[in-house]
């Protein structure tokens, strides 16, 4: 579990395709360097959040080159995230996870990304940033001044368009200093995680009504969106049966 609270700011080393040791399997391993800061306290099989992604440390060196840790992308990862795109070289935003005695600085983010979004436009506004982004697919679970989390950070959403396809967020001048979003361009990506709660809140409503769950990345369009019609097309049928009407 994390917080979405960025701790530092890592740069990608090295990228090594089809390393069994740290991915098991048909993926690759991404050794993340200039990172000793997290690393006091490391161990192998500690979870690290790099960009949005909970990740498995499988080697570590706190000390040399400014600190290294080695993470690996599975198949499934790598499919669901933008972290294939990475390059030796690109920095990579990164937090440990959550210890029980800390605080909740941010909200609650698993790192478990649900889609990936891309940049729309980036607008200064006085010492702040504004960031609009485009998903693939519509999301119910985009709320105005709800939670988002952004290749790791949790932010609040500015605004939201009416259909759930279109969204910001605004970074102050502190932010900025402190994660990667204000280097994305126009056409970049970015990993989304939406709001652990409004997935549950979704998941528990539809439940008791009997109707289906999106079951996918952010209820798209025929998923959330579809389950408030069937929820009205079965208030209507009931109204319509104590009046004897329909079939």
């Amino acid at each position: 579990m994390f917080t979405g609270l960025v701790e530092h700011i890592g740069t990608v080393s090295a990228i090594t395709p089809l390393d069994t040791t740290a991915s098991g399997g048909s993926g690759f391993s991404l050794t993340i360097a200039e990172s000793a800061p997290i690393l006091g306290d490391c161990h192998v099989g500690d979870s690290i959040c790099v960009n949005g992604v909970c990740l498995t440390v499988t080697e570590f060196e706190p000390e040399k080159k400014g600190g290294w840790f080695k993470v690996g992308l599975a198949p499934e990862t790598l499919s669901r995230t933008d972290l294939g795109e990475l390059q030796v070289g690109g920095q990579v935003n990164l937090e440990r996870a959550m210890a029980p005695t800390g605080r909740y600085g941010g909200h609650v983010v698993q790192g478990h990304v649900d889609t990936t979004a891309v940049v729309k436009a980036v607008t200064p506004d006085g010492n702040s940033l504004r960031l609009d982004f485009i998903l693939e697919k519509p999301s119910a679970y985009l709320v105005p001044k709800g939670y988002v989390t952004l290749d790791g950070t949790s932010l609040t959403l500015t605004h939201v368009s009416p259909r759930g396809h279109e969204f910001g967020i605004m970074l102050i001048a502190h932010t900025q200093e402190k994660v990667i979003l204000p280097k994305k361009k126009p056409g970049d990506k970015v990993n989304v995680e939406f709001d652990v709660v409004a997935k549950g809140v979704e998941r528990i409503v539809c439940n008791i009504l009997g109707m289906s769950v999106s079951g996918n990345e952010g209820g798209a369009e025929g998923g959330s969106l579809s389950a408030l019609e069937e929820m009205v097309e079965r208030a209507v049928e009931r109204a319509l049966a104590k009046r004897g009407v329909g079939a």
